[in-house]
This record gives structure tokens, sequence and C-alpha cells, in this order.
């Protein structure tokens, strides 16, 4: 697919803030399915600060706002193109051995309800089968509900509750591929998860789990799927406060809000379309 994307976020104060810092995982991994065409990222007010390509393989660059100021708008434009590798992250250049994904964190941290989960999968023939295994378990145990979890909702939590959204799909799925030995992680990114043609709500979560012998492989519990070429990978940590794509600290006491717009349509098929009238 050959996809543009639209991503704002506005953030508000209800007094000024005096500075802004923030560090954006904002730019698409580099990696066999997905090739970059051109891509801009702007944050209202701000001068843009080194940029560095960390361990996990994710481009991480800073940006300072000088105030005093209430509001900041961080907007991402771009185009890319995409297909399907089952999942797999072939070409993908990191160092952090993938051990270091079986580390748990508070958004993880596991439980009598996510330990029974684990332990419920059996005979899973290899490790790839009882990562699907594990996935689909997953979704049978936490239904997609939008509006019943928050962002500091542990995995615990939503299993608990038995809905949630990506975010809480995600974590569950982390957590339990850990109990089991497997390392894994929170990947960020978009999707593309309509086909009528018009742009679409689609910041979204996944994880990838990590396969001896075959890598990284990610699993979309939320959807029942592995990654296709509906997704954009910006980059991925040992949760969502990890692999957060906007990280930053306001220098002042005012209260902070903020507005989220992001869109993905599919450029070709607008262009196909558009010839066929100019045809017709």
């Amino acid at each position: 697919m050959k996809l543009r994307i639209f991503h704002q976020t506005v953030y508000r104060y209800d007094r000024p803030v005096r500075n802004l810092v923030q560090s954006l995982r904002l730019t698409p991994s580099v990696f066999e399915g997905q090739r970059t065409h051109d891509w801009a990222i702007t944050v209202s007010g701000g001068t843009r600060g080194p940029g560095f390509r960390d361990g996990a393989g994710d481009w991480i660059e800073g940006w300072t706002v000088r105030g005093p100021t209430e509001e900041v708008t961080v907007t991402v434009t771009g185009r890319i193109e995409t297909r399907d590798t089952a999942g797999v992250l072939r070409g993908h250049r990191e160092l952090i051995h993938p051990l270091a994904y079986l580390r748990d964190t508070v958004a993880t941290e596991p439980e009598a309800g996510l330990r029974d989960l684990a332990g419920s999968v059996t005979d899973a023939a290899d490790p790839l089968a009882l990562a699907h295994r594990l996935s689909a378990s997953v979704s049978d145990a936490i239904a997609y509900a939008p509006g019943q979890t928050e962002f500091h909702t542990t995995a615990a939590e939503a299993l608990a509750q038995g809905q949630g959204v990506c975010q809480d799909h995600a974590h569950a799925l982390i957590a339990v591929a850990r109990l089991r030995d497997l390392p894994a992680r929170y990947v960020s990114g978009y999707l593309r998860s309509t086909t009528e043609g018009e742009p679409h709500e689609a910041a979204h979560a996944w994880a990838e789990i990590h396969v001896q012998g075959l890598g990284w492989v990610g699993f979309d519990p939320a959807n029942r799927c592995c990654p296709d070429e509906r997704y954009v990978r910006l980059g991925s940590g040992l949760d969502a406060s990890d692999a957060a794509p906007i990280r930053g600290i306001a220098a002042g006491q005012g209260i902070e809000t903020l507005d989220v717009a992001v869109s993905v349509e599919e450029v070709e098929r607008f262009q196909n379309q558009s010839q066929s009238q100019t045809q017709s």
C-alpha cells in the first residue's frame, strides 16, 4: 500500500508554561516492510534539537519550545509505502539483545489472572505456534471496548475487566509471552483499518514476540492478526509509556489537556479513482 499519514497532537495549558522539552519517536522504522517517501515533523514555536537512533533501532529527535505559551501543536505528515511480511520484522537494525525484553514493567506485571492465562495454552508445537496461541487467548479474554480503560490501566486490570483497547491487548500479550519465556515488546504506529477510501482515526499499537530462528514477529490481538501492509511501524519499548511517540516535560504549573487527530489514507486508490473518472 501507498499511504498518506496525518497525525496532529495539540497540547493546551490553562496557565502559560515557561518552556517545553519533547522527545519524539514519530519517524517510521526502517525495515523491509516499509519505505518512507517523505516525512515531516513540525512543532509550533519549536526548535529542533539533535536526533539519534537508539539501541532498539528507533529514530528519536528532541524539540524545545520557549514560552510563555498556552498551546503547542505537534504535526506529522508523510507518505510511506508498505508491504506484507507476515508480521516478521526483517531488515531492522538494532543493538539491544532480545532477552532484555523479558523484563516486566508496572503495566505488564504478571499476577494470578495473567499467570493462569499464560498457563492455559498447551500443546504448542514450537515457539511460533505458542506465540500465535497466546495472542489468540488474549483476543478471547479481553473484548475490544473503547473508553473502558485509561492510559495507566495495567494488563492485569484490563484482563480482570475483560475489556480494553489495543494498548491493553498489547500489554496483556506481552505479559503472558514473558511468562512463557518469550521476549516481548510494545509497538506503536498506525493502522489503515478501513477499505472505503476515507481517512480513518488510526493511531494503533500491537506487540512483537521474539521467536528463536525467526526474529521479532508482530501480533495484534485487537484485530486477531499479524501486522500486514495496512500497518505502519514507528517504534517499540517495554510498554506503552516506554514506546510513547511523544514524551515531554513542561516547566510550569498549568494543567495540560490534549487533542489528537490521526488519519491514514491510501493514496494509490484515490489516484486510480481520479484517473477512472477522468477517462469516463
